[in-house]
């Protein structure tokens, strides 16, 4: 089983993967923390998506594909934040041989994905959750993921998700997709 669960920064992708590979016991493979581990490495790879990163621009398609690669050894798995644009959809299709079962969608309005970027900003753990850089990530976000979410409504993959609902509220919905489905 691969599912996608993609949603802007700040929508609760990460938070849900976390609980829905713990109960499914999915991989959970994050993106996000996939990319900022890379980045720390002191390689020239790790300081060129470093770079990347802080511009809020996106990483591309062919670390983000080798990372992610690298890392599907198991049967089931959740990946959190990826694709971002339509060419990592179709590329990672190519590689892997097959689109994912399903792609929830985690909606939230621009405003509650700021307000939660800057709240986690405050703890210090993410040096790119300040609103200069968060703003950029969100129009990165909005031009580039419009083509994905309709490559996979088109296919009838997609699943949308109200992200703007207590956790356990989206947290029960995601469980009856992937109920859904195994």
């Amino acid at each position: 089983v691969i599912i996608f669960v993609i949603g802007g920064p700040g929508s609760g992708k990460g938070t849900q993967c976390e609980r829905l590979a713990a109960k499914y016991q999915f991989q959970h493979l994050g993106l996000g923390s996939l990319l900022r581990a890379e980045a720390s490495q002191p390689t020239r790879q790790g300081r060129q998506i470093k770079d990347i990163m802080m511009k809020g621009a996106l990483v591309p398609s062919g670390f983000v594909l080798a990372l992610l690669n690298n890392k599907l050894w198991q049967r089931s798995f959740l990946v959190n934040g990826f694709p971002r644009q339509l060419k990592q959809a179709k590329d990672f299709e190519r590689v892997v041989g097959r689109p994912p079962n399903i792609v929830i969608v985690l909606d939230c309005s621009t405003e509650t994905m700021i307000q939660r970027l800057l709240l986690r900003g405050q703890t210090g753990h993410r040096a790119d959750d300040h609103e200069a850089c968060i703003r950029q990530r969100l129009e990165t976000h909005y031009s580039l993921c419009e083509p994905v979410i309709s490559y996979y409504q088109q296919q009838n993959l997609l699943r949308n998700i109200l992200g703007e609902e207590p956790e356990d509220a989206i947290y029960t919905k995601c469980c009856f997709v992937i109920d859904s489905l195994v």
